[in-house]
This record gives C-alpha cells, sequence and structure tokens, in this order.
C-alpha cells in the first residue's frame, strides 16, 4: 500500500477547484437506475468511493463510461437485484442502492454495509422506513431479502434521527412509487437537495428539500437525464484548513459559500479572513491561529460532523485551548491518537475534545483510521517540522480527488510514495 510523504513547514498559497462532492454524487449514481436510458452526471469525482458505486452498477448489468470526470450510466441493460457482500463491504454509503434497486425492481438483496469505523450505524431508519412502504424484509445469514410484493406505495414517514441516508433511501424508494410520501423531520443536507434536483430533471416530482418537511409524488416513469454535481463543502475546508496551519493563503474555486456558513463561522473565529465572492472563496489565515471555545458538531445546517477532525487537526496549533463536542457519531476520535504522535495535545472523554495548541508539530509516521481523520493527519504533517508519513491511505482515497497534486499545486513538499 502507497504512503504519502511530507515535509511540513511549507507556507501554502495558491488556487484550487474543489471537486464534487462525495456524499451527493454516491446517491446520485444510485438514482441512475431509476432512469430509462442513460444518464450524465458532471463533476464526478476521481475517487474510490465512485469507482466501488460504479462497479456496483455494473454488477447489477448497467454500462458505466467515464470521460474525465463525467460519468455516463446506461441503465437499459439492468438485469440483477443482489448487490454482492464484497462491494456492499466497501462502502458505508452502498446501502443508498437499496432504495433505487426497490424502485426500480420491487426486490433487492443487500448485506450489511461497510466504510469507516465511526461506531454504531444501524440501518435500522433505513429499514423500517420501507415497511411502511410497503416492502416485507426478511434476514438470513447476513443478508437482508427485501420484497414489495404489491409494488411500493406513499407513506407518511417520521423520521426519529433526520438520518441523511435514510432521507435520500426514502427519496429515491419514492419517486416511482404509487401515491403520495411525506417525510417528516427530514434531513436537510445540500446533498438531499441535489439528488431531488438530479431526480426532478428526470421527470421526478419532490418538493419540499432543504427543509425537514419533504413530499414526493410518485411518478410512472424517469427519463433519461444530465446533472452536475455540487461543489463538496467538506474538501473546500480540508484546503482552507491546510492553508490556515501553514500560515498560508488560497483561493478556491467552484465552492458554494452558502452550504458553507457554520463551518466558516468557525474559520473565521479562528482569526482567518475570508471573503466569498459568487462560487469562489479568497482565504487568508493570520500569523498564528486563535483558539476557538466552543465547536458543536450539529445535523445540517448545523456544524457538520465530517469537518470535525479538519478542525481539531487546525486547532492543535492555536493558540490556547478549544473544546469540540462530537454530538453524531459515537467513535469519531480515534484519528485523535494518531496526532499525538505528531506532538498534539488532545484530551477525549466520550463525546467532547480538548485540544491545548502548541506552537509547532514534529514529523512522525501515522496511519489513517478513517477518511477524514486521515485528512486531519495530512494537515498535521503540513504544520509539522521533518517529514512525516501517512499510510492506510485508502481511506483518504474514498473522498478526496487527487490530494497530493492539488497540495502540490499550492506548495506543499508533498508526494505519493
Amino acid at each position: 500500500m502507497p504512503e504519502i510523504k511530507i515535509k511540513g513547514g511549507k507556507r501554502l498559497s495558491g488556487e484550487l477547484c474543489i471537486q464534487g462532492a462525495k456524499n451527493s454524487v454516491l446517491p446520485v449514481l444510485a438514482g441512475t437506475l431509476l432512469c430509462d436510458g442513460e444518464c450524465i452526471v458532471h463533476n464526478c469525482p476521481e475517487i474510490s468511493d465512485v469507482d466501488i458505486s460504479l462497479k456496483i452498477l455494473n454488477f447489477l448489468g448497467c454500462g458505466c463510461k467515464r470521460e474525465g470526470n463525467t460519468v455516463r450510466v446506461d441503465t437499459s441493460g439492468m438485469n440483477n437485484d443482489e448487490i454482492p457482500d464484497s462491494l456492499m463491504r466497501e462502502m458505508r454509503s452502498s446501502v443508498v442502492f437499496l432504495g433505487a434497486i426497490l424502485g426500480r425492481t420491487g426486490k433487492a438483496v443487500i448485506s450489511n454495509p461497510g466504510g469507516c469505523e465511526l461506531g454504531p450505524r444501524p440501518i435500522d431508519i433505513h429499514l423500517s422506513s420501507l415497511e411502511k412502504m410497503g416492502v416485507s424484509i426478511k434476514e438470513e445469514h447476513g443478508l437482508l431479502y427485501c420484497t414489495a410484493e404489491n409494488g411500493l406505495k406513499g407513506a407518511d414517514i417520521y423520521l426519529s434521527f433526520p438520518s441523511v441516508g435514510a432521507t435520500e433511501n426514502i427519496i429515491l424508494a419514492a419517486a416511482l412509487a404509487k401515491g403520495k410520501t411525506v417525510i417528516h423531520n427530514a434531513a436537510r443536507e445540500p446533498e438531499i437537495s441535489d439528488l431531488a434536483d438530479f431526480l426532478n430533471s428526470a421527470g421526478a416530482r419532490i418538493y419540499g428539500c432543504g427543509s425537514d418537511y419533504i413530499e414526493v409524488y410518485g411518478v410512472e416513469r424517469l427519463n433519461s437525464t444530465q446533472h452536475t454535481i455540487i461543489p463538496d463543502r467538506i474538501v473546500a475546508a480540508t484546503y482552507m484548513a491546510a492553508a490556515a496551519v501553514t500560515g498560508g493563503d488560497i483561493t478556491l474555486c467552484n465552492v458554494m459559500p452558502s452550504h458553507m456558513v457554520s463551518t466558516l463561522s468557525v474559520f473565521r473565529e479562528s482569526g482567518c479572513i475570508i471573503d466569498p465572492h459568487g462560487k469562489s472563496i479568497v482565504f487568508k489565515s493570520p500569523e498564528r491561529l486563535k483558539r476557538v471555545p466552543t465547536v458543536r458538531s450539529l445535523v445540517y445546517p448545523g456544524f457538520p460532523t465530517d469537518a470535525g477532525p479538519i478542525i481539531i487537526a487546525m486547532l492543535t496549533v492555536a493558540n490556547g485551548t478549544s473544546v469540540f463536542v462530537e454530538n453524531i457519531f459515537e467513535s469519531r476520535y480515534k484519528y485523535t491518537d494518531e496526532l499525538k504522535r505528531f506532538g498534539a495535545k488532545i484530551k477525549t472523554e466520550g463525546k467532547v475534545a480538548v485540544v491545548e495548541g502548541v506552537e509547532r508539530l514534529s514529523a512522525t509516521a501515522g496511519k489513517c483510521t478513517d477518511l477524514r481523520g486521515g485528512a486531519a493527519l495530512i494537515l498535521a504533517a503540513l504544520a509539522a517540522e521533518g517529514e512525516s508519513e501517512i499510510g492506510e491511505i485508502q481511506h483518504i482515497l474514498r473522498g478526496y480527488e487527487d490530494i497530493t497534486g492539488n497540495l502540490l499545486r499550492i506548495g506543499a513538499d508533498i508526494k505519493l510514495d
């Protein structure tokens, strides 16, 4: 397995364009299963999670073709309704294919999905919601056999937690269902609105995305369509943090500042200067980052849990003590032990992390524990004195397109070895 080697202490400066959102492209690719003919998806990032999604589509009988950041998916040859365990284990988001396959064929066979180990993330909400839409579910030998014998039917669904994945699965299942589906306490993330925009462009009737009350009126068929994926707000935050820990400045293109309000607020509180212009952000860090007294991860539009490791890595070199409270995942702090190898002072207990900023970090060898935790290690290595080695980078490749090349372009001493 390759490693990323970084010689830290280099001030980063320059301009980068942000890739398409990982958490948007995966449900959109699943949604192509509901459309007749060929769909074209633009701004599709070259990341391993997308590769796995395309493998799943191929296994289901679809034709997939990538041309740069454009992916074509032809579902006319779909002849399968089962996702093998080997593919399910590679990607947590693979569960979003469940609603789409059921919407297309009325039956599906899956196993429990894999992905980053961030604590319990049961799919009970997904399954109970689908049962309300007429799906019978039977578990045997680790496989879930899902069948809608009389077809999917619209339902009134209340989510006990505004789960992004469950909201997406319900939307996908409801798009071709009979009647009206209402989702109460729905997740409000921009990526859900992006999925609805894709499906609506194909002829779906989905209303209210961006709020906690979504209505889906089932239609008889969806047509082929084209769609451009929104920018990845977590990747944008990562590159801003890279500039911040090195005392640098950066201009980001292809971003949506309106999707990043809570994140930009934390950067500003740390002393960074942020100037948004349309779909770009001009970012400049202070001579020394200031502490941020308290940051709490919350469902959108609150501070995103995925940006937590990135902000914590940044605050390890801030002036003063900061507190981060993780309210979404139970086991999000595994990466902090790796940050401590760089000389970071972090104490964790339960959902709270106390970060005492130090003047400088020291180079070391670290191993990624998960996707965003891996990004945190890269940030620490950029700030550290000496050469660091980051291993287990398959986690990083799940969500970051050419991260070494991008950092190299803005002045980092980095290589994939």
